[in-house]
């Protein structure tokens, strides 16, 4: 028998921010030497007992999360993967899932027993595996697998309210600046920070908030910005009531979010650990299969608008939704370590980036794939290659560079429509506003890295009628300069139509 709790937040996100302000960021960024008491975890590895109270931590408005979190809560992919013969077969599973707005609430509860699984982002995780080292060790975590990624830090983000005057993080001297303490953003904010000479103890006041409460902020112009993780760099905006004016994939330092296990636990119930990452896989491979679906599914989970979800995770999107623990996701771990030692938050000087490479365990992972008949390596290559093809829809030439697609959703369409380049993407807008059709959200890509952007805040450089979109007006500044042709705005693509 199993039973299931759930304390995740409702979909009130949608409405307002109350909730998750209420919630609140638990945790600090310092990593002291302090012990953790650990009477109530069981050290005995050989009783199955201690594999029949499994809880889970995640953060279902942080989309590279939710997925594995969110997708296989509610579709109960995880209670169909459990082991129930051998050791396992007379137990009592009690499966409880807990949703915060940050990793490291999930962290503390780890470290006193009462959360064996955790899905967090880079920051997070590195406090997670150094925090599990200390004082006695006993509970130590291990990295079991990534949820979903971005090479170059895509998905972090800072923005400014909507009629702010700043443009850059320079304009932001002198003012109020928040992000979530411990998060993945808030290695982003330092490291942007530092790289534009901005010093944050003398040119900027510098606060934590968590994302309802930064939103919440923008929208009462109480803050001059706030950075933030995977959606909300895109969430605000797509609300309308802030704007991006630095971009993660700026700093080119790959991001993600992946997940945490406690070793005892692991090491205790490996078959159950197995299987929650088979329902990892498996709830990945359902989005693959349905993104449209499982997007508008997890607007209902959490709240976040699905539009924004397809952004990150559709084809073609912002993350890559992979399992695998590669040089990547290394290099990501390692450089939250080398960042959080520059700035002085860990006292513990033994610890080291490399460090990382040792509290990796890519077992289970490599069994979840096997019982699913496949291998890590099939995994990644359809997370890889999960890009927009076939047919544009309104011309049916072949869509031949994902790069320079564009995809319209329309209100109240369940499919999403893929068109190979922006001006064919913009004679399509134009038919679909003959005839009374509104899009919820109009996309393209940046030329350069492929990245999925809203139409409506792109810049585009038109040169004899061939149209190419980017991230950065500096990008296409220069492209324009190099191709002889001019930039435009939105506004003036749609005349090209």
């Amino acid at each position: 028998m199993i039973h299931r709790s759930s304390s995740a937040t409702s979909k009130t996100f949608l409405k307002g921010f109350g909730r998750l302000a209420s919630l609140g960021l638990v945790g600090s960024t310092l990593i002291s030497c302090a012990g953790t008491d650990n009477s109530s975890v069981s050290k005995d590895t050989s009783d199955a007992s201690m594999c029949e109270n499994i809880h889970i931590g995640t953060q279902d408005q942080v989309i590279n999360t939710a997925v594995g979190g969110a997708t296989v809560r509610e579709l109960k992919f995880f209670e169909d993967k459990l082991p129930k013969d051998g050791k396992y077969k007379d137990l009592d599973y009690n499966i409880e899932w807990s949703s915060y707005t940050s990793g490291p609430p999930i962290t503390n509860k780890m470290m006193a027993g009462q959360i064996q699984i955790g899905l967090m982002g880079d920051f997070p995780a590195v406090i997670n595996l150094i925090k599990g080292r200390e004082g006695s060790g006993d509970t130590k975590t291990v990295y079991i697998g990534t949820l979903a990624y971005s090479p170059n830090g895509a998905g972090n983000a800072v923005v400014v309210p909507v009629d702010s005057k700043a443009t850059s993080l320079k304009d932001l001297k002198g003012g109020t600046v928040s992000v979530p303490f411990g998060s993945a953003a808030h290695g982003m904010v330092l490291k942007a920070l530092k790289d534009e000479g901005i010093d944050t103890e003398k040119d900027l006041t510098l606060i934590s908030q968590a994302p309802a409460v930064g939103g919440s902020a923008l929208q009462k112009n109480q803050i001059e910005a706030h950075g933030d993780f995977v959606p909300f760099g895109e969430l605000f905006p797509y609300r309308g009531f802030a704007k991006k004016i630095f971009d993660g994939a700026q700093t080119g330092v790959p991001t993600l979010h992946g997940i945490t296990v406690r070793e005892d636990f692991a090491k205790a119930c490996p078959e159950v650990v197995t299987a929650f990452m088979e329902s990892v896989l498996v709830a990945n491979n359902k989005f693959f299969d349905s993104p449209e679906i499982i997007s508008a599914q997890i607007e209902e989970w959490s709240g976040i608008d699905k539009e924004v979800v397809y952004m990150f995770l559709g084809p073609s999107g912002l993350q890559y939704l992979s399992p695998e623990i590669e040089e990547v996701q290394l290099q990501a771990l390692e450089n939250s370590i080398a960042t959080l030692k520059s700035l002085g938050k860990i006292e513990n000087e033994n610890i080291q980036p490399s460090d990382v490479r040792g509290w990796i365990d890519n077992t289970y992972l490599e069994n979840a794939a096997a019982k699913l008949n496949s291998s890590v390596d099939a995994q990644i290559e359809k997370g890889k290659n999960y890009q927009i093809s076939g047919s544009d829809a309104f011309d049916n030439t072949p869509i031949t560079n994902p790069k320079n697609a564009g995809q319209i959703w329309i209100e109240g369409e369940e499919k999403v429509q893929n068109y190979s380049s922006p001006v064919s993407m913009v004679k399509a807008l134009k038919e679909f506003e003959k005839n009374g059709k509104t899009p919820s959200v109009v996309f393209v890509h940046d030329m350069n890295k492929g990245w999925k952007l809203f139409a409506n805040t792109a810049f585009f450089v038109e040169n004899d009628g061939e149209v190419t979109a980017f991230l950065l007006k500096d990008d296409a500044d220069a492209y324009a300069q190099k191709s002889g042709g001019k930039v435009i705005d939105f506004a003036q693509l749609q005349s090209l139509g």
